[in-house]
């Protein structure tokens, strides 16, 4: 690993006065948790089935849940690995001031972050479509997995249960989308890490810092569109890369 950069990442996190967060697919796969759009994840295997869709047909509710059910299997066990726990730990020391995910595993909760703006959602609670009710994820689909039949919505009897993420489709959450964009135009730092930064809207949120007059870090196994705007790239493993960085910071 490339480490020359690490030492001038550290001395800017410590000037920082307001540290942002941007992490996809690449921060979670180092828990197990596969990328879902590379070869032989979910998403290469199934066809996409469309929100519209998922609302107006049973038949398409039946292969949203057998595909969903599929992923709950890959990373509900998973647990949050070193990148995830450096991160909660900079938020406890006062260094962190928010993490903005494309990811819906919750790790970055179950790490400890406090401040987390879940673009996408989580997978970790299913949502009623008709009444709004919230539930554990975990035990639906268990139920699922065991009787091959979609679960109905204990609160409301309506067979449209669906996974509180965004599905394709579907609008990002308004509220969860602007705020994300106002922390990265008041960060005088921000991190992009894991993610390729070819889907938008996230992949506009680091550049808000930078035409803001902020740094932008990116930490990533492979290039990125956007890293000709960056201030520093890392292609590296994640976990290792902001473990030495948290040395070099002696929190």
């Amino acid at each position: 690993m490339n480490l020359s950069a690490l030492p001038q990442i550290a001395a800017w996190i410590k000037q920082s006065q307001r540290t942002a967060v941007l992490t996809g697919a690449g921060i979670s796969t180092e828990s197990g948790i596969p990328d879902f759009r590379s070869p032989g994840g979910v998403w290469s295997k199934y066809r996409t089935v469309y929100y519209e869709e998922f609302m107006s047909s049973a038949a398409a509710r039946a292969e949203y849940w057998h595909q969903k059910a599929e992923a709950h299997r890959e990373f509900y066990d998973s647990q949050p690995n070193a990148g995830h726990h450096v991160l909660a730990q900079w938020e406890e020391a006062g260094q962190l001031h928010g993490v903005i995910t494309q990811n819906i595993d919750g790790l970055h909760q179950i790490a400890g972050n406090q401040t987390v703006y879940e673009l996408h959602g989580t997978a970790r609670q299913i949502k009623c479509q008709d009444c709004g009710e919230m539930f554990d994820a975990d035990p639906l689909v268990r139920q699922y997995l065991e009787t091959e039949v979609i679960p109905d919505c204990s609160a409301c009897g309506k067979d449209r249960l669906k996974h509180a993420t965004v599905s394709f489709g579907q609008m990002l959450p308004e509220d969860v989308l602007e705020t994300s964009i106002d922390l990265c135009r008041a960060a005088d730092l921000t991190f992009a890490i894991g993610s390729s930064l070819v889907v938008t809207p996230a992949a506009n949120l680091p550049v808000f810092t930078k035409q803001a007059g902020g740094k932008l870090i990116i930490i990533n196994r492979d290039e990125t569109p956007v890293d000709q705007y960056a201030d520093a790239v890392v292609n590296a493993p994640i976990g290792e890369t902001l473990s030495e960085i948290d040395r070099l910071l002696n929190l």
